[in-house]
């Protein structure tokens, strides 16, 4: 697994993102649910943004059921990065 040291900083640099992670450690959430959870700080356009990020960075995993998409934090990727 490579690892793009630029897009995994930039992906970390950002509280609204570094939050995000947070939610996601060890469920699968929509983001709908993720929005929910950070009870109205940021709408449902800024988390999908953000989680566009995440995923490019290798940061999130998504799974797609039926329209929904649903994201969580790829430990397997953070344990490689971070040790």
């Amino acid at each position: 697994m490579t690892v793009d040291p630029v897009l995994f900083a930039k992906a970390l640099a950002d509280e609204t993102r570094q939050e995000i992670m947070k939610q996601l450690c060890c469920v699968w959430l929509s983001v709908n649910d993720l929005v929910e959870r950070m009870e109205g700080r940021v709408n449902q356009p800024t988390v999908s943004h953000h989680l566009k990020k995440l995923e490019e960075a290798g940061l999130v995993d998504m799974r797609q059921e039926g329209r929904f998409r649903y994201y969580t934090l790829n430990q397997q990727h953070l344990t490689v990065c971070c040790g």
